[in-house]
């Protein structure tokens, strides 16, 4: 997805018909996560879930405008640490700038859309407990001073991890994956467990809207990782193929797992196979065979589905398991391109299962213990300066209310006036 990869050539018009289309298709992602977390909570939060992804969309799209587009694919400012400020506020860019062979407005949008969702899922891990006004806060600070430098080591040009290291991410594992899983376990450790937890059962209130979520999920994921090629070829095929495949596989391992340690497949348990599925085939769709694709999908299917149980080992509350699936599964994906790899898909770049020797592996894995290790020091940091400052965690009252009353003075489901219908319904018709 580094645009510095690109021959500079003509506007495309197949490329970037192809580009606009997917930028939608990644933008649909936010509301389909909204969804998906709001079914997981109880029946007094789902409006503030869906509250933390929608307002995400306008706090990153402002803070990506004025300096984080800039930052990550300027120029490299400082020893492939972090880009520079000449294009802040969308300076320099118009209709006629190309990034390769499309519109760099589009590319720009495009690469905003994974910005906007990063920070929306990290949502899930304080479901149910964080001040809304705090992640108003957290959001913006949180997408500068750790979204935008990672994006800049794995995508930007001259970012450490692609150019020096070496690393492979095509579209995202590093970047969206393991920082929200990071950053998640780091601000929940910060808020502390919810009222409850490991107490009260805190099931999903709602499992067809957890579903339809996973599959408006699974529908833009097409985007996101096919729209990462940035052209309509034949690596943006293969990617999309590999997105339909390894979530396929993830849902089928989970529900192995399931059938195996409790005796029931469950529909939550497709849904959130088939999500971890996708999650590591992101930074490997580009880069491993259709028969690796589906083993990177099996592997993390089955992984992750013990994965979210360590919560409840280790004692640290990640409400809708976004350490479990997306930080594992993000794992899984970046360490198994170590293996998979294949020149076909590269261009040089083998793994060791295909003669490419234990340099790729040792390269990503030490990727993802610098992203991690940066995520989480970071996103902890700002947790406790943000809780300094006006206070992170909702107050005991407003979480036993439930946040959609107490913070958005509303309710997702009228009992009441569903009640008083029903009452005045014959018994006879």
């Amino acid at each position: 997805m580094n645009p510095v990869t690109l021959a500079a050539a003509g506007l495309d018009t197949g490329d970037t018909a192809w580009l606009l289309a997917a930028t939608a298709l990644v933008l649909l992602m936010t509301p389909g996560l909204a969804l998906f977390y709001g079914g997981m909570v109880r029946t007094k939060s789902v409006l503030n879930m869906l509250m933390m992804s929608f307002v995400s969309i306008a706090l990153v799209t402002v803070v990506w405008l004025v300096a984080g587009y800039s930052l990550v694919f300027g120029d490299d400012g400082f020893a492939g640490l972090i880009g520079n400020l000449h294009h802040a506020g969308m300076a320099g860019i118009g209709p006629g700038t190309l990034t390769g062979s499309v519109p760099t407005l589009l590319f720009t949008t495009f690469q905003l859309t994974f910005a906007i969702i990063t920070a929306a899922l990290i949502s899930g891990a304080i479901a149910d407990r964080m001040k809304f006004a705090a992640w108003l806060v957290f959001v913006p600070v949180w997408t500068l001073l750790v979204y935008v430098p990672v994006a800049h080591w794995v995508w930007g040009p001259g970012g450490w991890i692609a150019h020096s290291l070496g690393a492979l991410d095509f579209a995202g594992g590093l970047v969206v994956e393991i920082t929200c899983g990071a950053s998640g376990l780091a601000l929940a450790l910060v808020l502390g467990p919810r009222i409850g937890f490991k107490k009260d059962a805190m099931r999903p209130h709602n499992l067809p809207m957890v579903m339809l979520g996973a599959g408006l999920l699974w529908f833009g994921w097409l985007g996101f990782n096919g729209g990462s090629a940035l052209g309509a070829n034949g690596l943006a095929a293969a990617s999309l193929l590999n997105t339909l495949v390894a979530g396929s596989t993830g849902l089928l391992g989970w529900l192995f797992v399931e059938q195996k340690r409790d005796g029931h497949p469950t529909t939550f348990g497709a849904a959130s196979g088939a999500v971890a599925g996708l999650v590591a085939i992101t930074p490997a769709c580009g880069t491993v065979s259709i028969l690796g694709g589906a083993v990177v999908g099996l592997a993390a299917g089955t992984v992750c589905s013990y994965a979210v149980a360590w919560k409840f080992r280790f004692d640290y509350d990640d409400s809708l398991d976004v350490v479990g699936v997306h930080f594992i599964g993000g794992v899984v994906g970046t360490l198994l391109i170590g293996l998979f790899a294949t020149a076909t898909m590269t261009g040089g770049t083998e793994g060791l299962l295909y003669s490419g020797g234990p340099g790729q592996l040792a390269r990503q894995a030490v990727a993802v213990v610098a992203v991690a290790a940066y995520t989480f020091l970071v996103t902890y940091g700002i947790g406790k300066a943000i809780d300094k400052l006006m206070g992170v965690r909702a107050s005991a009252e407003e979480e036993l209310t439930g946040l959609d009353q107490t913070v958005h003075a509303e309710s997702a489901y009228d009992h009441g006036v569903l009640g008083h219908a029903a009452s005045q319904t014959p018994a006879h018709q």
